[in-house]
C-alpha cells in the first residue's frame, strides 16, 4: 500500500530527491493537519514468515480537503511543525 518513489524536484535545487508515499488517513480532526497510516510488509530476516508495519505520520493539509479512509499521496518537506514533515499531495481516492 505505501508506495515510496523518489521524484527529481522542480525546485531550485534540481539535483534534490523528493521522497513520496501513500497512504490511509486514520485521523483528520487537527486543523490542517491529518495522520496517515503507512504500511508494508517486511520479510523476517530468520523465518522468512512476511510480517506487516506501519508508520503513523502527520501531514499538512492546508485546505482540510481529507477525510477519514482516504488514500493520499504525501510528499517529505522541510519540518512544518515538531511532529510535521511531511505535505499532502494529492487524494488518491
Amino acid at each position: 500500500m505505501s508506495d515510496v518513489s523518489t521524484e527529481k524536484s522542480t525546485d531550485k535545487s534540481a539535483d534534490k530527491l523528493v521522497r513520496m508515499v501513500s497512504g490511509r488517513v486514520v485521523s483528520n480532526k487537527m486543523d490542517k493537519t491529518i495522520t496517515v497510516l503507512l504500511e508494508r510488509r517486511v520479510k523476517h530476516p530468520v523465518y522468512g514468515k512476511y510480517i506487516n508495519k506501519s508508520t503513523k505520520i502527520h501531514a499538512h493539509d492546508e485546505s482540510n480537503e481529507c477525510n477519514e479512509g482516504d488514500i493520499v499521496m504525501v510528499q517529505q518537506c522541510r519540518p512544518v511543525s515538531k511532529s510535521k514533515s511531511w505535505r499532502l499531495v494529492k487524494v488518491v481516492s
